[in-house]
């Protein structure tokens, strides 16, 4: 079964919008750049005195956003998972792997780093895109989907 991804392009625009926003404010306000990973392990095990408050809120804005979603919609966002457990979790501990060998995750590397024009982020970025892909067609072609 191939997953159909339902594009909205003024949804999608909008999201945009507001993840380029929160990551301009957090960079103005709090001098920290947006990573995804990065805000997790900050949780987890944070670096700085007083640096654990805004990963927290962040973390808990990612978590109640669906619920938001169900209370202005009615109903809880779909989520198909077309890959079995077992191969979730190999994936998992992949992106992890790939996360600590990258230096950081796409969220911090596609939209803080490119904006930043950071050189690692500059070859970051097309590595992820070029991995993903060839994954996805292995994936997908040639061992016909997990």
């Amino acid at each position: 079964m191939t997953p159909v991804t339902q594009f909205t392009p003024l949804m999608s625009f909008g999201g945009g919008l507001l993840i380029g926003l929160a990551v301009v404010l957090l960079m103005a306000y709090a001098g920290r750049i947006f990573g995804a990973t990065g805000v997790l392990a900050g949780v987890i095990s944070p670096n700085a005195p007083g640096d654990r408050g805004w990963r927290v809120a962040t973390l808990a804005g990612m978590i109640s956003g669906p619920l938001a979603v169900a209370l202005i919609t009615g109903q809880i966002p779909a989520i198909t998972m077309v890959s079995s457990l077992p191969a979730i979790a190999i994936g998992g501990v992949i992106v992890g792997f790939g996360v600590t060998l990258g230096s950081g995750c796409t969220s911090g590397h596609g939209v803080c780093g490119l904006a930043r024009l950071s050189p690692r982020s500059l070859v970051a970025v097309p590595t992820f895109m070029l991995t993903t892909a060839i994954t996805i067609y292995i994936i997908r072609h040639v061992l016909g989907g997990i």
